[in-house]
């Protein structure tokens, strides 16, 4: 009777030291992880371009969420673009189309523009996107 309990009591330990030693594996943070602040923190300070078209401060109109989403679509279904210009910020404020925010690349701040021209027209976009290229 002890040998048929020896085998259970033994793969229940090697068991129990396999899930401690995959939880305490699950807990630690390789050592080569770093946190790095985003770098653009300081061109998302309020500015005077940055001040004056702010999604929290529009009425809520149909038409310019329409125009929002339509060039927040185009924007992100563009693979090529880089994270910064795909989360620039897009405000629609009675037809007019303000862009804010940092871009990687002249060739990217003007594909965003151009987005945005494409739906709101060549008149209705304010352009306050700024450059600032990756860190080496």
């Amino acid at each position: 009777m002890k040998t048929k309990l020896l085998p259970s009591a033994v793969t229940a330990v090697v068991l129990c030291i396999a899930a401690q030693s995959a939880m305490t594996q699950s807990n630690t943070k390789p050592a080569d992880v770093s946190t790095v602040p985003a770098d653009n923190t300081k061109a998302n300070k309020l500015d005077p371009s940055n001040s004056a078209a702010t999604a929290d401060a529009l009425k809520d109109n149909a038409n310019d969420r329409t125009i929002t989403q339509r060039i927040r679509k185009s924007i992100m279904a563009d693979k090529s673009l880089s994270t910064y210009a795909h989360n620039v910020k897009i405000v629609s404020s009675n037809g007019t189309v303000t862009l804010n925010g940092v871009v990687r690349s002249d060739q990217e701040k003007s594909t965003v523009e151009a987005k945005a021209v494409a739906i709101a027209g060549q008149s209705r976009v304010v352009d306050d996107l700024k450059v600032t290229p990756p860190k080496s």
